[in-house]
This record gives structure tokens, C-alpha cells and sequence, in this order.
């Protein structure tokens, strides 16, 4: 099954890849590695602002970092035309706004890691870093940059 049929299974359409809104670029390839700038959780197109520990809860973070997922593949579609082409899912570094205390956002994370897991299958198994962090820019509750091999 290619991964465009894995999505539509799973009724996600990809957007236009959001562009960058600084001095930098969405994404990077050297070699067979392309490596995605850190894309922030937004919710109906605003930021998805808020603090894990404070006014997020977790279920509410995973759904934040599978919606990033879905902005990193539409990054991913950008930088290659073809989802297909996508060998392996390398790394996931997953930032959470988190208040001191927190400490889950390791279950956070997954919520990117197992909607890749879904659409990518085996090439989807990564190296993965959770941080808790005291600010994401524009007050976003989950940031996540990835790198894959093409």
C-alpha cells in the first residue's frame, strides 16, 4: 500500500508546506538526507498555544504533535514530490512547552511518532529526543523537526 493510500485511510489530506517565516529555509538536503526545520503545532491555522502541566494535558499534546507530523509531510512532499520516495524516517527531535514538573514528554512525542509509524510503516522506526523546554516560539505547545533519508 503506497503511503498516499495510508493517508487517505486515515482522512488526512496534506496542505500546502507552511513557508518559512524567518531567516532560514523549511528544509535542507545533503546527500540522502533531508532535514526538515522545526515546524510548531497550530490548531484551525494559529499556533496551538499553551504548557504541557499547565493548561495542555497530554492526550491534548499527542493530538498537537500528530497535527505537526502532518505539516512535516506536507515539508516532506515539498522537498520531494513524492512521499514514496521516502526511505526511512531518521530522527525526531520533539520540543514540548512544559511547565517544571512535567515530565511525559516522552507520551507527548509519540503522537508524531506513531502517525509516522502509521503512514511509513517499518521506515518509520527512528532515533527519537523529547525535551521539555520553558517557551516555543509564538507560545506553541509542541515544536518538532525531523530528519529522513530520500
Amino acid at each position: 500500500m503506497s503511503v498516499y493510500d495510508k493517508l487517505k485511510a486515515l482522512n488526512i489530506s496534506l496542505t500546502p508546506a507552511t513557508p518559512a517565516a524567518g531567516a532560514y529555509t523549511p528544509f535542507v538536503r545533503t546527500g540522502n538526507l533531508l532535514f526538515l526545520a522545526g515546524h510548531i503545532a497550530k490548531k484551525n491555522g494559529k499556533p496551538w498555544v499553551g504548557q504541557l502541566g499547565v493548561n495542555v494535558s497530554v492526550v491534548e499534546g499527542k493530538e498537537a504533535a500528530r497535527a505537526v507530523a502532518v505539516d512535516l509531510m506536507a515539508t516532506l512532499y515539498a522537498a520531494v514530490g513524492d512521499l514514496n520516495h521516502i526511505k526511512r524516517i531518521v530522527k525526531l527531535m520533539v520540543l514540548v512547552n512544559s511547565a517544571p514538573t512535567f515530565t511525559e514528554q516522552h507520551l507527548v512525542a509519540n503522537g508524531a511518532s506513531e502517525l509516522f509509524g502509521e503512514v511509513f510503516g517499518a521506515n518509520a522506526a527512528h532515533a527519537r529526543s523529547a525535551f521539555g523546554v520553558a517557551q516555543i516560539p509564538l507560545g506553541s505547545c509542541v515544536e518538532i523537526e525531523l530528519i529522513a533519508e530520500v
